[in-house]
């Protein structure tokens, strides 16, 4: 008598359950180990359920649309039918898709586990590097000392600060509204609820997604802290206080970095790095942020809407260096608006505690001598974590400041050692350290490859937001370069008028004897999303001929390209221009 194998739903991670989206067989199908049988979708990503035995089909238990788990039945198989071919492809379509089985490194202590890669740090980088190296074939470990997966960016940096920033301007957007007739009452702000939201909701979906695509790549991810302990070795310390040692053909340094501190700051939970500020434990009524850079003004932004009094104290005699001060402008005039003061040009030379809050002194022409303040954000960038994996060991060169220095294959001095991300170099952003993890995993796997990228866009999402790419008027002239720019104002914009957000302007940036776009800056809602725009015509070599004459649709915020490079055109009709 044929015997009935049933199929279940296997492991899934921490989802307690998914939904069915695709059933790829049907009722008589002869299926081999390893046929995918169904798609499931998770919050994250949709996966395939392979199929772990071989046979006919004689029924199937699901169908479009259902909730499954772990567990859950697929179908059932006739498992006493042979494929029909003829061949053992069962077994060895079995075996084809096993990782290959990893020689043990050539030098160092004994590993208690060998791996072709081993990734340390988990962030975008990290996790991208480790991802991509498994859907090569290549047996992968992941190091990370936090308990999720997803580093400083996803667990208290980039994805929480806009979850936070997102409130902020919808509390903002209501504010503004009552110049349009519209009123509503004073926001009721319940801490607990917003802290749940952005840290359940929002951080932990994230989280489980990535950790749910870490098993079905076959990734090892190892919780604790990493160090290499040779050039071929790196020891664990596990959380259970036990060490474990990984042996590797090729590793990635994606150790990232940490919050810079101010020497000499008492040690007072009152006084917050990023990480601190985005836990959001109160709504301080008078709020000090030291530096006015990205991390600082975005946080600015989310206390001021939620209703702190913000001061900001920057050192130099700007907002968010390395941007073009006109791109800055319209962002420093709301700023000026809604924050307490902004002091430029200004030192803090000495931060004290006493009961009623923290004291901070200042030197500078327009800043008081010294001022109380109820907590104090330090934001005074980041610095790299280079010195705290031991990379001597390893043979790796880490410089004064903590930075490695790698080739265009992401290669460090070691031939066999890549590193990536913030650890390699300004700029520190997570969608450089994506790139850098892909080119680190695919040179491992023996692809000819190198990282290539003619710019790399920086968003400031503050209200309104700041983005820039490529070369900038500042860099020009620094460079001697010749160029041409070409600015459309907001104010021009059916879109930006019809949401009373005029201030923006778009700005492009031409190579005089080339004429094809080397740069771009924008500022005002969304332009985050609209810089990318600008990134691609810079990489493709567009001049703004072609720019001009791809349709934009209309009224949008977007068609601003469009329209700038109509300027340098000299055939915009939604401006006068004079000519000279």
């Amino acid at each position: 008598m044929a015997e009935l194998k049933k199929i279940h739903i296997p492991n899934i991670g921490d989802f307690d359950s998914v939904e069915v989206i695709e059933v790829m067989v049907k009722v008589g199908d002869k299926i081999n180990i390893e046929d995918s049988l169904i798609t499931v979708e998770s919050d994250k990503a949709s996966m395939d359920i392979p199929s772990p035995a071989s046979g006919l089909i004689k029924s199937i238990d699901i169908k479009v649309g259902d909730e499954v788990k772990e567990g859950s039945l697929i179908l059932s198989i006739d498992s006493e039918i042979e494929d029909s071919s003829g061949e053992k492809a069962p077994e060895e379509k079995k075996q084809a898709t096993q990782k290959k089985e990893v020689q043990p490194a050539p030098q160092g202590d004994k590993s208690d586990e060998e791996y072709d890669v081993a990734v340390l740090g988990s962030g975008p980088g990290g996790y991208t590097a480790a991802f991509r190296a498994a859907d090569l074939g290549l047996k992968v470990a992941l190091v990370e000392k936090y308990t999720t997966i997803g580093g400083v960016c996803l667990n208290v940096g980039c994805i929480p600060s806009k979850a936070l920033l997102h409130t902020a301007k919808v509390i903002t957007d209501a504010e503004d509204t009552a110049s349009h007739g519209v009123s509503f009452t004073q926001p009721k702000i319940d801490l607990e609820q917003l802290r749940n939201w952005k840290s359940n909701k929002v951080v932990k979906k994230l989280t489980m997604g990535l950790s749910q695509m870490a098993k079905q790549r076959e990734v090892e991810v190892i919780e604790g802290e990493g160090k290499f302990s040779s050039p071929n070795q790196i020891i664990v310390n596990l959380k259970d206080g036990t060490k474990k040692s990984i042996g590797f053909k090729s590793a990635i340094i994606a150790a990232g970095s940490q919050s810079s501190k101010i020497p000499n700051t008492p040690d007072d939970e009152r006084i917050m790095d990023s990480t601190g500020a985005l836990e959001l434990r109160d709504i301080p009524k008078k709020l000090l942020i030291i530096g006015g850079g990205i991390i600082g003004l975005e946080m600015g932004t989310v206390y001021d809407a939620l209703g702190s009094e913000v001061s900001v104290v920057e050192l130099s005699d700007g907002l968010i260096q390395g941007c073009d001060r006109d791109i800055v402008k319209p962002l420093h005039r709301r700023m000026e608006k809604r924050f307490e003061d902004i002091w430029l040009k200004t030192k803090v030379t000495k931060i004290e505690t006493i009961k009623e809050g923290v004291v901070v002194h200042f030197e500078g022409d327009d800043a008081p001598e010294k001022l109380t303040f109820d907590r104090v954000l330090v934001a005074v960038g980041r610095k790299p974590n280079g010195h705290k994996i031991d990379a001597e060991k390893a043979g790796v060169k880490v410089d004064e400041h903590g930075f490695i220095n790698v080739n265009k294959q992401m290669k460090t001095n070691v031939d066999h050692i890549y590193a990536i991300g913030d650890i390699i170099g300004q700029p520190m952003l997570a969608h450089k350290a994506t790139h850098e993890g892909k080119v680190a995993a695919e040179v491992i796997a023996g692809e000819k490859v190198e990282f290539q990228a003619m710019t790399i866009p920086s968003v400031a999402y503050t209200d309104p937001e700041i983005a820039w790419a490529g070369v900038t008027e500042e860099d020009a002239k620094t460079q001697n370069l010749e160029i041409e720019k070409s600015v459309f104002p907001w104010a021009a914009s059916g879109r930006a008028i019809s949401t009373n957000r005029t201030e923006g302007m778009t700005k492009l940036i031409f190579d005089k004897k080339t004429q094809r776009i080397i740069g771009a800056g924008i500022v005002g809602t969304n332009a985050g999303e609209l810089i990318a725009e600008t990134v691609l015509s810079i990489e493709m070599g567009a001049d703004a001929h072609d720019i001009g004459l791809s349709i934009h649709p209309h009224p949008t915020l977007s068609e601003s390209v469009a329209m700038a490079s109509e300027i340098k055109e000299g055939t915009i009709t939604d401006l006068f221009i004079k000519k000279r």
